[in-house]
């Protein structure tokens, strides 16, 4: 039986049009984004280009251990991570001091059989971002509040260090995995989106903003 997880989506103010940063906001609450944009080859930052060696080689190890699971990384974010222009560009626009950070497969403590693979934090880990990857099912992106490399590494310890959380309680990692994207590119499409509004609107240069950032912003107007 699969497991359902809340949904809830984390991001910037938008100038005090939402709550606070990192604060959960409902999906329904959202404005809707229209997949016909949402294509794989991430046009709206202009396409991939080039290649990014180191990149690719923590991706290779990364899918080597996928394979033995029989699961595999989202081909949209392969594309965006291993591009050259690409790679890092979520994080020059952040307001939240969050970075690109790929970690090896990470048992889900939910469910047999399904793994998370950290892609994506924010500086202080008040929010990580995962895929949620499972035997026959497409990939979708989690958050969480709780850094699952550490929390298996205490686990493992035998008491020697202490983890935020008991990976055994069921319940408590259910409600600490919130569903937040169906794909990788929709969930880059709105977190590069709301935080190039933020940073329009705080500089107090709303006009500059894009048909498609105005447009989104007035949804909470």
């Amino acid at each position: 039986m699969s497991i359902h997880f809340e949904a809830g989506w984390y991001g910037s103010d938008l100038d005090g049009h939402r709550s606070g940063p990192h604060d959960r906001h409902s999906l329904d609450s959202l404005p809707p984004l229209g997949n016909q944009r949402f294509k794989g080859s991430f046009d709206w930052l202009g396409g991939p280009s080039g290649t990014s060696v180191k990149h690719l080689a923590e991706l290779g190890a990364v899918t080597e251990e996928l394979d033995r699971q029989g699961l595999s990384l989202p081909q949209d974010f392969i594309t965006y991570y291993s591009s050259a222009n690409l790679q890092d560009i979520l994080g020059d626009p952040s307001l939240t001091c969050c970075w690109s950070s790929l970690s090896p497969p990470i048992p889900s403590p939910v469910e047999p059989g399904a793994f998370l693979v950290r892609f994506f934090r924010d500086q202080q880990d008040c929010v990580l971002w995962y895929f949620y990857l499972r035997p026959g099912s497409p990939a979708f992106i989690v958050h969480s509040h709780l850094e699952y490399e550490y929390e298996y590494e205490a686990h493992r310890s035998g008491g020697e260090f202490n983890g935020n959380s008991d990976i055994d309680d069921f319940d408590e990692q259910l409600e600490a995995l919130q569903y937040c994207a169906p794909t990788f590119e929709e969930w880059a499409y709105r977190f590069w989106i709301e935080n190039r509004i933020h940073e329009g609107v705080e500089s107090g240069d709303d006009p500059s903003l894009s048909k498609a950032q105005q447009a989104y912003l007035n949804h909470y107007r």
